[in-house]
């Protein structure tokens, strides 16, 4: 009885030791001919591959500065976002502050001829051609008298990144007295009672991978 039991399990080993040999025959070994997994299969579970080094990530739109958001219409919002994108720093509402402080020293520094002040501030060509009437009225021995009363209204009206280089174009529509004299103290221009309102589009630039964080003035349009 006891060497029946055994030479039946000695049977059915036999034969499950054939059913594995065949199973790993047919499943265990590669031929050359399997497939790949697909390679959103096979990156599963992998670790992240590292960002190359030129890949830059965009800021989500909710770092991008709320004080201006793009808005349809609006011809500088994209020039905006753009130099914000390639400056981090840059603000609008900060750069407006800048920008009256600036309008307002170089128009009293051009009134009171202080090219000192006015050299750092502006551009080769735009210093030129203020230096060039900083002259004439010395030349006839005139004297402006100018007095800034304030703004009416400072807004974006153009902003374009220009390769590296941001431009943004400002409208100051300004108030003031102003009034021009020559050499005996006769009136020449102006009036030294009475504000007068003026409308000037000045285009201010400035490289965005520079450690200065000071904007230069490089075109002016006067209005009336």
């Amino acid at each position: 009885m006891g060497d029946s039991q055994l030479l039946g399990i000695l049977l059915i080993a036999m034969v499950a030791g054939i059913i594995l040999f065949r199973l790993y025959s047919v499943l265990g070994r590669r031929t050359g001919n399997e497939r790949e997994p697909p390679e959103r299969l096979r990156q599963f579970g992998s670790a992240p591959r590292a960002r190359p080094d030129n890949v830059l990530a965009l800021p989500e739109r909710s770092a991008v500065s709320p004080d201006r958001q793009p808005v349809a219409g609006d011809p500088a919002a994209a020039g905006l976002l753009d130099i914000k994108l390639a400056d981090k720093n840059f603000e609008t509402e900060h750069f407006l502050e800048g920008a009256r402080d600036a309008y307002q020293m170089i128009v009293t520094a051009f009134a009171a001829r202080d090219r000192k002040t006015l050299r750092p501030l502006l551009s080769d060509e735009v210093y030129s051609a203020f230096d060039g009437v900083m002259r004439e009225h010395e030349e006839h021995g005139e004297t402006v008298n100018y007095t800034f009363e304030g703004f009416r209204s400072v807004h974006v009206v153009h902003a374009e990144l220009k390769a590296r280089t941001a431009e943004v174009t400002v409208e100051f529509a300004a108030k003031f007295i102003s009034a021009t004299t020559d050499a005996s103290g006769a009136l020449v221009d102006g009036d030294a009672q009475n504000t007068r309102e003026i409308a000037d589009v000045w285009t201010f630039a400035r490289d965005t991978r520079s450690s200065d964080p000071n904007w230069t003035l490089v075109a002016t349009s006067g209005g009336s």
